[in-house]
């Protein structure tokens, strides 16, 4: 790390600190020329996600979009803060963890569908109609049937 009093490329750390939530280290650092003290912070490098939309337009993936729809599907159902915000973080660690720098909007409904289905089958009726468009109490009808025999199987 490079001074910044002196510009000498050599120092040395004589502190080292976690932050607060865990995803900063305050380092305390020495120079070896000129023998004065500064601090530096070292974060993890992130590579923004991109969204995919249908249209074919792309957005940065933003997991509070995904947490506002699933607490507008929840909405006065009995699911928890902390169950929503599992679901979330469930989603955006398989999206990290696919090591893919693009995502489909197709891609992240069904993942929200597929954990809605295990939390509360009404909040994800009600995130599938939306999601899914449907048009008709037909369509509506024929997603209840699909769950209803896979529940029977």
């Amino acid at each position: 790390m490079k001074c910044m009093y002196c510009g000498c490329l050599d120092s040395k750390v004589i502190d080292s600190r976690s932050g607060e939530d865990g995803t900063i280290i305050r380092r305390r650092r020495e120079c070896t020329n000129c023998g004065k003290r500064f601090t530096t912070y070292e974060t993890v490098e992130s590579t923004p996600i991109f969204v995919v939309k249908t249209n074919g337009a792309r957005q940065v993936f933003d997991p509070n979009k995904i947490k506002n729809g699933i607490i507008k599907a929840c909405e006065k159902r009995p699911v928890s803060p902390a169950t929503i915000d599992k679901l979330v973080d469930d989603i955006q660690k398989k999206i990290y963890n696919s090591l893919a720098q693009e995502v489909t909007s197709k891609e992240l409904g069904e993942m929200v569908c597929e954990g809605l289905k295990s939390i509360d089958e009404v909040a994800y009726v009600r995130f599938a109609s939306v999601y899914r468009s449907f048009t008709d109490t037909t369509s509506f009808i024929k997603e209840l049937e699909k769950m209803v025999k896979k529940d029977k199987i």
